[in-house]
C-alpha cells in the first residue's frame, strides 16, 4: 500500500478530530461524546492496514490505552477519580512509546551525543513546567511529577532515535513526540493553573496531531525497511 497517498482512514480522522474541536469551541457535550471515542480507533486501524513488522505490538497496546485514556477523561466531570485513572493510561501509553523507540536498533549514533544540548532543554523545559505549576497541584503534585518525567523521556526517546531511522519518519516520530508534550503541557495548565481561551480545542488538536504523526512515523519508517 502507498503510503505517500491520503487513505479515506485518514480523512476520517481528521474530520472527526475537527468534529471533535468544534463539538468542544460550541460546548456540545454529545457531539464531544460521540466523536471523541472514534479517534483513536481511526488511526489504530490506519496502523492496522499494514502488516506485521517488529515492536507493532507497543504502538497498538499505547494507543488502545490512550483509548481508554480519551474515555476516562471524557467522563471526569462524572467522577474525579476518572482523572487519576485516565492519566495512568495515558502513562502507561507513553512507556509503550518509550520501548518502542529504544527497540529500534541501528549502528548509527544517537542525536542526543552528538547534540547532548537537546537532553538539557527537554529536561529543563519538564522541570520548569513543573516548578510553574507546583504551588497548584495539591494532592497531585507526584503523579504530575512522575508524569512530567515519563512524557519528557519519551521525547527524548525520539530524538535518541532521530539519526537512527530514515527520513521523513524520523520527523514524524519527533514532531509526534514533541506534540504529545505540548498538548499535555496545555493540559496541565488548563487544569491546574489556569482555563485559557480554546483550551479545549488546542489540546485535542495537538492530541490528535501527536498521535497521527507518531502513527506516520512508523508507517514511513517501514516503508522505507531501515532496521
Amino acid at each position: 500500500m502507498n503510503t505517500g497517498k491520503i487513505s479515506i482512514p485518514t480523512i476520517i480522522y481528521v474530520v472527526l478530530t475537527v468534529a471533535n474541536c468544534v463539538a468542544g469551541a460550541a460546548g456540545s457535550a454529545w457531539a464531544g461524546y460521540i466523536t471523541k471515542p472514534l479517534l483513536i480507533p481511526t488511526v489504530l486501524y490506519i496502523l492496522l492496514q499494514y502488516s506485521a513488522a517488529p515492536n507493532k505490538k507497543l504502538l497498538v497496546t499505547g494507543l488502545v490505552f490512550s483509548w481508554a485514556g480519551d474515555v476516562l477523561l471524557m467522563l471526569e466531570n462524572k467522577n474525579p477519580n476518572f482523572f487519576i485513572f485516565g492519566l495512568i493510561c495515558f502513562l502507561t501509553t507513553h512507556i509503550f512509546y518509550i520501548i518502542y523507540f529504544l527497540r529500534i536498533k541501528s549502528q548509527d549514533v544517537s542525536l542526543l551525543k552528538k547534540q547532548p544540548v537537546l537532553a538539557v532543554v527537554v529536561a529543563a523545559y519538564g522541570i520548569a513546567l513543573v516548578t510553574f505549576l507546583f504551588p497548584h497541584l495539591g494532592a497531585l503534585t507526584v503523579p504530575v511529577i512522575v508524569y512530567a518525567a515519563v512524557i519528557c523521556t519519551m521525547l527524548l526517546c525520539s530524538l535518541h532515535v532521530f539519526l537512527k531511522v530514515n527520513h521523513p519518519a524520523n520527523t514524524w516520530y519527533m514532531a509526534g513526540a514533541a506534540l504529545f508534550v505540548l498538548s499535555d503541557s496545555l493540559l496541565a495548565l488548563n487544569k491546574f493553573y489556569q482555563p485559557f481561551f480554546a483550551a479545549g480545542v488546542l489540546i485535542m488538536l495537538t492530541y490528535c496531531a501527536a498521535q497521527y504523526c507518531i502513527v506516520t512515523g512508523y508507517l514511513k519508517h517501514r516503508a522505507n525497511d531501515k532496521v
